[in-house]
């Protein structure tokens, strides 16, 4: 299937090292169930090591002392990297995590690429201020770089998360302590050896590897990191926030899950384009996105219509081995989560929901982890498959009457990450936008957007928000130097 040969050590203070103790894990496909490689097992003493680094390359000011221009240059260098490398990356990603390789390489690859050149190039663009005193005095606001940064990402979009998060932090000045999940490490440290090979200074960009409870919670638990940035699961997130309280009060950054509602209203614009979003957005990287619109309202008048038109779309994302360049939909990303999927849609099942599509594992005998795309209809608030994010190729349907009816519906979450609506009243457009309560709602598309909007949520989706020039909110400290002027004139 591939030539490529993978490390799986840690990268800590610019080396490639094995766990302290010698302990790995293996690294398996879930594309067929092979064996990639053996991965450090990082624990306690390797997590010490790697802050250690971090904080030693901080306080020297190797990289936070470095011209703004000149950090500009190397981050700009780092992206041109990822691109340069952008084929062995994705496909690594895809027999890591299972996405599809077009979109491992079309997707995945060039987002962090240009996430990394943003902010690159926002480095040496971000001004400080002067306050508005009297004569008497001058006060400076500045931004600072808080210092050893941890950061913990998920597998669904393991460059894409990692570049959200490293690149403001390392734009802002920090040292970097990367822990990317056990179940999708190989494209982390790429990426590492490329921000090497970039200029960033050894110990500025650490990478340990390994399970959650042995490296996840002591690097969140530190007491000599600044700041720990998380996406993953809103449980676990809740466990990160408790682990900056018991250990140094760092400031801790969480985006988590979410159970996005999509909206279609009777006036909808273009009933077609409003199916195809509705269908590819869920389906998309086999539901395994924090922002899949899982729970679809449709006005009761449509909802037939528009069912009997998703129904013909759903052959086209039945999965495939994700390697093939025509594959839209892959596998999910290992036998635990395929099993988590399969019991959610057996929760529908018995809980009354009508199963209208999928339900099934497909391609079994490949030895990989592959579930059918899968909707149900007659879905109502109460039920599991309504209420809780699965994570993977499942679409909910409910319908609506009014507005407020579904605004009511919509909002009974503890998530509030994205929405869309469909409508071709504006008035309707905007008064249900602004009554969701959701960090971002698309209007007559979904999913939609770039770089230069903060992405983030309400409610138990999360704290802070990624992207754009708010993302230098989580990595900076902000001072005031208040300067007395006694003026001779």
């Amino acid at each position: 299937m591939t030539d490529l040969k993978f490390d799986g050590r840690a990268l800590v203070n610019g080396k490639r090292i094995g766990a302290r103790d010698g302990q790995t894990f293996d690294c398996i496909s879930p594309v067929d169930g092979r064996v990639l490689t053996q991965v450090a097992r990082c624990g306690q003493a390797d997590v010490d090591a790697a802050v250690a680094a971090a904080r030693a390359a901080f306080e020297d000011k190797r990289w936070s002392g470095m011209a703004p221009a000149a950090r500009k240059r190397i981050m700009i260098r780092f992206a041109d990297l990822l691109l340069e490398h952008g084929d062995e990356l994705a496909l690594t990603e895809t027999l890591d995590m299972g996405k599809p390789v077009k979109y491992a390489r079309g997707v995945d690859v060039n987002s962090a690429s240009n996430c990394i050149r943003w902010y690159g190039e926002a480095v040496d663009k971000v001004y400080d201020e002067i306050a508005p005193t009297a004569s008497t005095a001058l006060a400076l606001i500045t931004r600072e770089p808080v210092g050893v940064v941890g950061v913990i990402v998920p597998w669904n979009y393991p460059m894409i998360m990692a570049s959200w998060k490293i690149a403001p932090a390392l734009a802002a000045g920090n040292s970097v302590v990367l822990k990317p999940s056990e179940k999708s490490p190989l494209t982390a440290l790429r990426m590492a050896d490329l921000a090497l090979e970039a200029g960033i200074p050894e110990g500025v960009f650490n990478v340990v590897t390994g399970y959650g409870p042995e490296a996840g919670s002591p690097l969140a638990l530190h007491m000599d990191v600044d700041c720990i940035a998380f996406t993953g699961s809103t449980r676990v997130g809740k466990q990160i926030h408790v682990m900056a309280g018991q250990s140094n009060l760092k400031r801790a950054w969480t985006e988590l899950g979410g159970k996005s509602p999509n909206i279609v209203f009777a006036d909808c614009p273009n009933l077609d384009k409003a199916v195809e979003a509705a269908v590819g957005s869920i389906f998309f990287n086999q539901g395994e996105s924090c922002n899949a619109p899982s729970r679809l309202f449709v006005e009761a008048s449509i909802k037939e219509k528009f069912l009997e038109k998703a129904l013909k779309l759903v052959p086209g994302y039945m999965p495939a081995n994700p390697t093939l360049p025509d594959t839209v939909m892959g596998a999910v990303v290992d036998q635990i989560q395929m099993n988590t999927v399969l019991r959610y849609i057996e929760s529908g099942k018995s809980e009354g929901a009508k199963l209208i599509a999928g339900g099934e594992q497909a391609l079994a005998e490949t030895g990989g982890c592959y579930v059918q795309p899968t909707i149900f209809d007659g879905v109502t608030p109460e039920m599991t498959i309504a209420r809780e994010e699965i994570f993977g190729p499942v679409l909910s349907v409910l319908s609506f009457t009014d507005a407020a009816d579904v605004v009511r519906q919509a909002n009974a979450s503890v998530y509030g990450l994205q929405a869309g609506v469909w409508t071709s009243d504006l008035n309707k457009a905007h008064g249900v936008a602004r009554a969701l309560r959701a960090g971002t709602v698309h209007v007559n598309q979904y999913d939609e957007d770039d770089i230069t909007v903060p992405f983030g949520g309400f409610k138990q989706s999360g704290v802070g928000r990624d992207k754009s020039l708010h993302a230098f909110d989580k990595y900076t400290e902000t001072k005031t130097t208040w300067i007395r002027i006694d003026s001779p004139v």
